[in-house]
């Protein structure tokens, strides 16, 4: 499990200290005090950008901007990740430097924020992300074969776009994208499946939502991006792969696209299937971070949602604006309390 964070020189935090327990930790504090940025922390301690997607100056807390530094215990071994100004983000993993793709094998960390409320009615893109950091909570590699892909297809794109026509040029990185691509696609598949099975197999308040790939490219990847070049290089761009592909959701009660469901049934549906994520990895260490959950959830569902959640293998971390909307929690949750003074996020272990 995630023992110890510590932030330092972090958004504005200029230092917080946490040590978790185990039990599901609820973060209350007024907007705009810094809770969003603990999640966000943590959720670095993954491959990528984060939750907020945000580039490494701009975590940068702005008083001193020296740079910023997140300390972690997983599992026993001491994890850094850190960038100065100017410079990329680094990792180190007790004491060693190591890749961000190494932080995929420690941990896996899954998340819901309010960005997210429209995911199922915007564009396809943030569904893919939605789905691919399913994926890498399953399979780890999952990122390798989404870095080779895409820096495969970024250099097929180059040739496109400078009217190369040299078959060899092409034909090399074409078949990396499709080696690359049959790995994506086997694992997203999987990862539905275990998605399908924890929600088949668990009683709880929030619906079930029907998964589906589509539009996930041809079989024969290769021999498509081979036979498309002229259509590719008028466009500019690959038109054809798992880049491609969407994610579509259906009420399964009710039997009609997520899109179409109300703001309140969509943001259930995504709860539903983080909770049933957390529920499938079952045996990996896992954070799942709820950011600003309970505001959008009444009385009677908050006191389900965190049934649910102490029912979980996983650990939780949760943020809202007040201590009120923990109250069916109680004891069986750990609290911190976040203000703001001068500039500077203060933390508090409350309970």
């Amino acid at each position: 499990m995630l023992r110890d964070l510590t932030l330092l020189q972090f958004r504005s935090h200029r230092r917080a200290q946490f040590t978790f327990d185990g039990r599901p930790v609820a973060i209350w504090g007024p907007n705009g005090a810094g809770k969003t940025s603990v999640l966000e922390a943590v959720s670095l301690l993954s491959p990528g950008r984060g939750l907020r997607r945000a580039g490494s100056e701009e975590l940068i807390r702005r008083q001193e901007a020296v740079g910023w530094k997140i300390r972690a215990e997983i599992g026993g071994q001491a994890v850094e990740t850190m960038a100065l100004p100017g410079a990329s983000r680094e990792v180190t993993i007790d004491g060693k430097a190591a890749p961000q793709l190494a932080l995929g094998r420690l941990m896996r960390v899954l998340w819901l924020v309010p960005s997210m409320d429209r995911l199922w009615i915007e564009a396809a893109e943030g569904r893919r992300r939605f789905l691919d950091r399913m994926t890498l909570s399953f399979d780890p590699a999952h990122a390798e074969a989404v870095l080779a892909y895409e820096k495969a297809m970024r250099e097929r794109n180059r040739l496109l776009k400078d009217m190369v026509t040299d078959a060899g040029w092409y034909g090399a990185l074409e078949t990396r994208m499709a080696e690359a691509a049959t790995r994506i696609t086997a694992a997203r598949a999987t990862a539905l499946s275990r998605i399908a099975a924890a929600q088949a197999g668990a009683a709880t308040a929030f619906p079930a939502a029907a998964l589906t790939l589509v539009n996930e490219g041809p079989a024969d990847l290769a021999a498509a991006l081979a036979a498309g070049r002229r259509r590719d290089m008028a466009a500019g761009r690959t038109l054809e792969g798992p880049h491609r592909a969407d994610l579509e959701a259906i009420y399964a009660e009710k039997a009609i696209p997520a899109a179409q469901c109300s703001t309140g049934e969509q943001k259930a549906l995504l709860i539903s299937l983080l909770l049933a994520n957390a529920r499938a990895v079952a045996g990996a260490p896992c954070v799942l971070l709820l950011d600003e959950v309970a505001a959008h959830l009444d009385a009677g569902r908050r006191a389900a949602l965190y049934d649910e959640v102490c029912a979980l293998s996983a650990q939780v971390m949760m943020t809202g604006t007040g201590a009120e909307l923990f109250d069916s929690l109680g004891a069986r949750g750990q609290g911190w309390q976040v203000t703001e003074v001068g500039g500077t996020s203060q933390v508090e272990e409350v309970r």
